[in-house]
């Protein structure tokens, strides 16, 4: 994140830089391992999904690692990109996306511990985006859109460059925790409450809401009186 590089931004109340602050050595280890989960899991959707190259299964491993975080810093107006900016992030999202090219038959086997690091990566770049808005002078809403738009942009831009219906909007339980999340994270600033303790609080929630979704296959509410499916019309 560009807050791990020492950028200054401009604050949008007065146009003045100020220093973003730096996340926690093991917030930042959990912002990396989300980056990877993501494009583990993104390429690992494109396998499935598609006859892609090499170059096809890495180039959407890296758009679901990084495509929301780049979102968010647009949003934000945080220029460049935190991904332009520390080198750690496209090495990370190139590697999920090569690995899951590679091993994609032996990791069909490990889709709960997938899962489960992709919920790693959903709560903490709810979280961290929520706090990087607040952190800039936005607003609570704002920061609660910013956060979710981060959390599920990436794998959003995956689905709409293979032609399908984006995850998000017709599967399990994926926006509300990462909304929730950010809620939470927003609702810890207004009450004083900063750094890491509070962050991973806010990610926990995120966390359980998920996996408890994953668990139980809940879904947001459907429309009446219509038949349902997850696979996306043909």
């Amino acid at each position: 994140m560009s807050d791990a590089s020492g950028v200054v931004a401009l604050d949008p109340r007065w146009g003045i830089p100020r220093p973003m602050s730096t996340p926690s050595p093991l917030l930042l280890a959990l912002d990396f391992a989300g980056t990877f989960a993501f494009a583990l899991n993104g390429a690992l959707t494109a396998v499935r999904a598609e006859r892609l190259d090499i170059f096809g299964v890495v180039t959407l491993g890296m758009f679901t690692g990084l495509g929301g975080g780049t979102i968010r810093d647009i949003l934000l107006d945080d220029l460049p990109p935190a991904t332009f900016l520390d080198w750690r992030y496209l090495a990370l999202a190139a590697t999920g996306g090569l690995i899951a090219f590679a091993l994609s038959r032996r990791l069909d086997r490990l889709a709960m511990p997938i899962t489960v690091l992709d919920a790693v990566g959903l709560s903490v770049f709810a979280v961290l985006s929520a706090f990087k808005a607040l952190e800039m002078g936005f607003g609570v809403l704002q920061a609660m859109i910013v956060g979710t738009i981060t959390a599920v942009g990436g794998g959003t831009i995956r689905d709409m460059m293979i032609g399908r219906i984006p995850t998000v909007l017709r599967s399990e339980l994926y926006a509300i925790p990462a909304l929730i999340g950010a809620g939470c994270a927003a609702a810890a600033e207004a009450a004083g409450q900063q750094g890491t303790v509070a962050a991973l609080g806010a990610a926990a929630v995120c966390f359980a809401i998920r996996m408890v979704g994953v668990r139980f296959d809940l879904h947001a509410p459907r429309p009446p009186g219509r038949p349902w499916s997850d696979d996306p019309p043909n």
